[in-house]
């Protein structure tokens, strides 16, 4: 299926969070948090300013990205678990 993020929107896959701790000991699956890290997939065209004006987005597919811990929509898309964000949830762009 394909899928395309409207206006300001963005379509991100998280990334998988760390399965041990730096000393070595395996954190369960009921202890993990969320990682708060994604890679960009897909991205809207942008916002628009009163003036209709086009804002084209800051991110691009394929950005490793930061955004906050309860920011954007869970969504399924042909089996993967994605997130559905404004552009403006995203924290920064990590290089």
């Amino acid at each position: 299926m394909a899928f395309t993020p409207l206006q300001d929107r963005v379509l991100v896959r998280r990334l998988e969070g760390e399965d041990k701790t730096k000393g070595g000991l395996i954190i369960p699956d009921t202890a993990k948090e969320k990682p708060a890290e994604g890679i960009v997939v897909s991205v809207g065209p942008g916002a628009r300013k009163d003036s209709g004006e086009l804002i084209a987005p800051s991110v691009k597919a394929g950005d490793k990205i930061l955004f906050g811990k309860w920011s954007g929509t869970e969504v399924k898309l042909d089996g993967e678990d994605l997130l559905i964000m404004k552009e403006s949830d995203i924290l920064g762009v990590i290089s």
